[in-house]
């Protein structure tokens, strides 16, 4: 048991002195070699920015049905209020429509020649292609920018839906019909779904990153006026290349943060019997 801790606490070491070394590299060379704060801000021009972002603050408009006020908040906190609502948008679009679709086109082969050439012909197209139709449909608000996300994470979940109900063993099936089960309802239900649930739960986790990805191109025109990705652009206009750091940064961090919290919980909740020994 100690020893087991005192690997941990040395592997945990490591990691802590990787990313110090990579700071005080970045540093370095920032203030030493470059000796441009526009062409890279040094780590800490980008520590005062953090600063400067989580010290001022804005009024965030909260409304419930006929009663509205402005809360206060830190700029920061306010730009990721709105990219989180910009996000989640265009992802429970996306696995509503493309949890269902992928499960039929897996499920019925009749359904899988009607959508497999349309997919194949649409999910080629970059997602960033989809803005202009995206203003023009939607227009500029946050239903526009969800649209443009909803595109990026589709795809990945259909595909990774279909390949879970597609490789399913036949012979699940069969033991299931001799068992009773033997509507399609049930099959999907009671076999098809658990089978299938360790491709879906890749699927989205890939679907979040590309729509995390996305969230840049989607805010960048003009959605609102906050906003992770919106204000990268506007600050890169103001050269203020410091403050783009720090918003690429909390991009990075908050997609990590999303991406773990997710493994944990569907991993911890549904896909409990893939847990190995524990060595």
């Amino acid at each position: 048991m100690v020893r087991v801790g005192f690997q941990n606490l040395k592997n945990k070491g490591v990691e802590i002195l990787s990313i110090i070394s990579a700071l005080v590299i970045w540093q370095l060379i920032a203030v030493y070699v470059v000796q441009n704060k526009f062409f890279l801000p040094s780590f800490t021009d980008v520590s005062l920015a953090f600063v400067s972002v989580v010290s001022r603050q804005v009024d965030f408009p909260l409304s419930f049905l006929s009663f509205s006020m402005d809360i206060p908040l830190p700029v920061l906190v306010v730009d990721l209020l709105f990219s989180m609502m910009h996000f989640l948008i265009g992802l429970i679009a996306a696995l509503a429509i493309g949890m269902p679709v992928g499960m039929l086109m897996g499920w019925f082969r009749s359904v899988d020649r009607i959508f497999d050439p349309l997919i194949e012909i649409v999910r080629p197209i970059p997602p960033l292609a989809w803005i202009p139709f995206a203003i023009i449909w939607i227009g500029l608000n946050p239903f526009g920018a969800g649209f443009v996300i909803f595109i990026g994470a589709l795809f990945p979940i259909i595909i990774n839906t279909f390949t879970g109900f597609k490789n399913i063993p036949r012979i699940y099936v069969e033991a299931a019909k001799v068992l009773g089960c033997n509507t399609d309802r049930d099959l999907i239900r009671q076999v098809a779904l658990p089978s299938a649930l360790p491709s879906i739960v890749a699927g989205v986790r890939i679907a979040m990153g590309v729509g995390w990805m996305c969230l840049v191109a989607a805010e960048m025109f003009g959605v609102s006026k906050n906003g992770l990705g919106f204000k990268i652009w506007h600050h890169y206009y103001l050269h203020n290349m410091d403050f783009v750091l720090v918003y690429m940064l909390v991009l990075g961090f908050l997609g990590l943060l999303i991406d773990r919290l997710l493994r944990y919980y569907l991993e911890g909740r549904f896909l409990k019997w893939r847990t190995g020994v524990v060595m």
